[in-house]
């Protein structure tokens, strides 16, 4: 039998070249924390260019040198000048595949969210950083098609992990029916299954449930998600059915998965709305995990000790997030690693 070899989209853990962020400005929705939010920034930014490449994008990018220069091992720093709408990197970014290790660069439609907000500039991103030879790789137009990063996980294996109440969303692919949807996927990321989470959800989260809000796929057939033990809770019951959807899913093999539980972060409420705090919105380097906190040291500490389990050979850096969630997102969705190749 001749050898082939497949194409693959690579789990999050998979050997990195390093990881983009797009910066907050001025004329983004951080206008009034802005230095609160660039803060924040600057500690994700340091804590990742002291182990891998970073690529920061902006329109601003000496202000920014002025800004991280002085904290940030400038080394590995890329800085490439691009205008922004906003800084949500994991779903603007290119979502890449390796073909026999050669990165290729997906680059799929960002239509903020389901047209919520305004993504005209951010859409434009990947093509920009291609064309100033920023990223690597070969560019696959996938605009036809709107697919946001923190929708979907992989394990590099052929399973994707995704949610039905995102992907399903009738103002990103309406025209089509689910089948039509997992058949895409299977298609172009090369699946063998495609697992649908049906329930759970974050009260003010803006993506309709992106899955690494809510679960992630780990290393050894490992899933953490989020679980939420009171009764109280108005997302008890939709994390509860969540848990008993996971305890369903098998890998390949037929097998259950390990699922590991992170704790619920404690209601934290700006101007009488809920903001979605999460665990699982983290973020995998190559001997690293970064993953949000939200000074609430027993939650925090908790939350690390699971995710020590799910990677026990990774060093797990927590990094406080309290800003980030103002605008209704956590660390994972400010950043989108890549692998080997993409950054030089």
């Amino acid at each position: 039998m001749m050898e082939t070899t497949a194409t693959i989209l690579p789990a999050e853990w998979t050997r990195q070249s390093g990881v983009q962020l797009t910066w907050p400005h001025a004329a983004t929705d951080w206008a009034y924390m802005l230095d609160e939010v660039q803060t924040c920034f600057l500690h994700i930014a340091r804590e990742i260019a002291a182990r891998e490449l970073l690529l920061i994008v902006t329109p601003e990018p000496e202000e920014v040198k002025r800004q991280i220069s002085d904290t940030v091992n400038m080394e590995n720093v890329r800085l490439i000048q691009c205008a922004t709408n906003d800084t949500w990197a994991r779903d603007h970014g290119a979502i890449t595949l390796l073909d026999a290790d050669e990165p290729v660069l997906l680059d799929f439609k960002f239509n903020g969210w389901g047209l919520k907000f305004a993504s005209d500039k951010d859409n434009l991103i990947t093509r920009r950083l291609v064309d100033a030879n920023a990223l690597h790789g070969r560019y696959v137009n996938c605009l036809g098609f709107v697919l946001e990063g923190g929708s979907i996980e992989s394990d590099g294996k052929g399973t994707l992990l995704t949610t039905s109440e995102c992907l399903l969303s009738p103002n990103r692919n309406g025209q089509m029916t689910q089948k039509e949807i997992e058949t895409y996927l299977r298609n172009t990321f090369h699946l063998q299954q495609v697992l649908w989470l049906d329930h759970g959800y974050l009260a003010g989260d803006d993506t309709d449930s992106h899955i690494d809000t809510l679960a992630r796929l780990c290393p050894n057939d490992t899933i953490v998600y989020v679980q939420c033990t009171d009764i109280t809770d108005e997302h008890y019951e939709a994390l509860r059915l969540m848990e008993e959807q996971l305890k369903t899913f098998r890998t390949l093999k037929g097998e259950p998965y390990r699922l590991l539980p992170l704790p619920m972060a404690n209601a934290i409420i700006e101007d009488g709305e809920r903001l979605p705090a999460t665990y699982a919105n983290f973020l995998i380097l190559n001997e690293a995990v970064l993953y949000p906190t939200y000074n609430q040291p027993d939650n925090d500490r908790r939350a690390a000790e699971v995710l020590q389990q799910a990677f026990p050979d990774y060093e797990i850096v927590g990094i406080d997030c309290r800003a980030l969630i103002c605008q209704h997102g956590s660390l994972h969705c400010v950043t989108m690693q890549y692998p080997i190749g993409v950054l030089r």
